[in-house]
């Protein structure tokens, strides 16, 4: 199968914009809880209703009026996610502005080249660090700028109280007029794309990109996105995925609770006791890792391997009930499914809260043994992909039609096509219309289908399969071409490989480097009396520790046994990175291949010595 289509849902012509989301969602519910806001020492949590939300929405989109913003002018918000990112964004709209996020970690360089090439007017910091980036970047953009607010009082930075302030002039009448002005074919924000391969561009994603994709996904996934769920976001808001999260969660009445501490997580699961998560695939990977470690060290990891096997046993069954397959579990499955959800699966449900129903996965493939395990403990794994181009999910598995190692059909509205060299192409309501600098648009069109740069295929019940990325194609010397995605995939489902990269453009034969998760394999380190020196700021080192290089070459092994010779990696070295470094990895946590080719390159010749070219 070459293409595959899912008609839409819904239909988006009773909607002006965005805005409207918001504006009907407060007229039908004001009083329903939308948001769940932390308080200042952290340990509880207020309810904040639609109609409160709408009030602070409002409220700041009059002082960004007052302030000076036109209809079109762009708005930079740089922070982590928070409430007051959400107001923000809502707010920008509300008077007639197109967003522009700025991801909380970027650098001097990136936020001034953001700052520039978008125009930006008026920005919206969450710290004085973040203040002080934005302000230098306007100031050397040159452009007329407005100035910039911090989200919270900061010592000599006014904040967005003073900024709501200047809107006391502002009519109700006036913000409405601004308000209603944007139509589907108008920016609503320009999203920069986070670079693994080149220097980050601008897409402009418009208002249709957003109501298209807000009604008809919520149309798809009614059972999961519900006025009686909550959801905890912990994704950065600058990235299209999360904001579309948001913006569904808006109109549906699903409460959402935000969350940028990694380490406040797993607490807020067991108090905010979330329906539904959105999550990448190395956070599923940690949560069995951490279940895996536990059981070893009560001397129970015999028992858990068994408890795992039972889980994908479980799991791939459900699949089968899922494609009608009628059969009963058998009863030895049930027994045993039985004894480990009371030993291991019970309380890894209770550590994400007891209510999760269902998880979101995206941002990389996910490994499909750890999705039939999710399914298999009682917590069904839904795989989406898309990319920003896209305006997030392009396609998605549905509840109780979920087909692990595939991410599912086209989204309502959308289109996939296979080119003939194997590129999946999109086409649908969620798709851009093009990069702000058009020079960019060029190569990225075919037959006005967007070139998304991903290898895929389609599979008979029109699921799409990612097969890896079309820059990352390995040629070697003796011709042979290699896609390393699925080696590499089966490398980092070990939880000590944070990323693994297959080299070997132009040699004899395939090497690796393989990116130590930091945590897991200092923790590995300790418990084998092998020495793991801790990384450094800024560093990527090759290091030589035999024990733990030993134990990883059966990891090797068993990801050479599943692809042909040809694309079997003949020797590796392990490598200590910082994974905080955003030169290095990209704010979404996808590893920026050229990057580390380029810092790696002596590593990757000791891999190569001696060989013949």
């Amino acid at each position: 199968m070459l293409e595959t289509t899912t008609p839409a849902l819904a239909r988006l012509d009773a909607f002006a914009n965005v805005t409207d989301l918001l504006a009907r969602r407060a007229a039908e519910a004001p009083e329903h809880v939308a948001f769940e806001v932390p308080t200042d020492d952290a340990s509880s949590w207020r309810s904040v209703t639609t109609a409160a939300f709408l009030d602070d929405v409002r409220s700041l989109a009059k002082g960004m009026m007052g302030a000076g913003l036109t209809a079109g002018d762009t708005v930079a918000i740089m922070a982590p996610t928070r409430y007051e990112w959400a107001v923000a964004d809502l707010a920008t709209w509300f008077a007639g502005g197109v967003v522009v996020p700025v991801y909380d970690s970027s650098s001097a360089s990136q936020v001034d080249a953001i700052v520039h090439d978008a125009g930006v007017r008026l920005a919206v910091a969450g710290s004085r660090a973040h203040a002080d980036l934005l302000d230098a970047a306007l100031a050397q953009a040159g452009t007329d700028a407005l100035g910039t607010w911090t989200m919270r009082g900061v010592d000599g930075i006014p904040s967005l109280d003073d900024l709501v302030a200047l809107g006391a002039h502002v009519s109700d009448a006036e913000l409405e007029s601004r308000r209603t002005l944007a139509g589907h074919d108008d920016p609503a924000t320009i999203v920069y794309t986070s670079g693994t391969t080149g220097e980050p561009k601008g897409a402009v994603l418009t208002h249709a990109n957003f109501l298209g994709q807000v009604l008809n996904i919520a149309a798809a996934y009614r059972e999961v996105v519900t006025p009686t769920g909550n959801t905890i976001i912990f994704l950065p808001l600058a990235h299209v995925l999360a904001r579309g999260l948001q913006l569904i969660c808006i109109a549906s009445g699903m409460r959402i609770a935000h969350l940028s501490d990694p380490a406040k997580v797993v607490p807020a699961l067991a108090v905010l006791r979330p329906t539904f998560l959105v999550v990448v695939p190395r956070v599923l990977q940690k949560i069995q890792a951490a279940a895996a470690d536990k059981a070893a060290a009560k001397g129970l990891g015999r028992v858990w391997a068994r408890a795992v096997s039972t889980a994908v046993a479980r799991g791939r069954f459900a699949e089968k009930q899922d494609a009608g397959h009628r059969r009963r579990v058998p009863l030895g499955l049930r027994v045993r499914a039985a004894v480990f959800d009371a030993l291991f699966y019970s309380r890894l449900r209770a550590v994400m809260g007891g209510r999760v129903g269902y998880i979101l996965s995206g941002g990389a493939t996910l490994d499909g043994i750890l999705s039939l395990f999710f399914r298999g403990i009682g917590v069904p794994v839904i795989e989406g992909y898309g990319l920003t181009e896209t305006t997030a999910p392009l396609t998605g598995n549905l509840p109780g039609r979920i087909v692990s190692g595939t991410v599912g059909l086209p989204l309502p509205g959308s289109t996939v096509r296979i080119s003939a060299e194997g590129e999946v192409l999109a086409r649908g309501v969620g798709v851009f219309a093009g990069y702000r600098d058009p020079r960019h648009d060029a190569d990225a069109f075919v037959d006005g289908f967007f070139r998304t740069g991903d290898l895929g295929r389609i599979d008979d019940g029109g699921r799409l399969i990612l097969e890896g990325r079309l820059k990352d194609v390995i040629v070697t010397s003796n011709g042979k071409t290699v896609v390393p995605a699925r080696w590499e995939g089966a490398v980092e489902a070990s939880p000590l490989v944070q990323h693994a990269v297959m080299v070997g453009e132009g040699k004899p034969y395939l090497s690796a480097l393989l990116i130590l998760d930091p945590e897991q394999s200092a923790t590995w380190a300790a418990a084998n009396g092998a020495v793991l020196e801790p990384g450094s700021p800024g560093e990527l080192r090759a290091i030589d520790e035999p024990l733990l290089c030993a134990h990883l070459q059966s990891t090797v092994d068993a990801a050479n046994a599943l692809v042909a010779r040809s694309e079997q990696v003949r020797r590796f070295t392990l490598v200590l990175a910082d994974l905080d470094d955003r030169e290095l990895v990209t704010p979404t946590l996808k590893i920026k291949r050229r990057e580390v080719l380029h810092r790696a390159a002596d590593t990757i010749d000791t891999l190569y010595r001696g060989a013949a070219s």
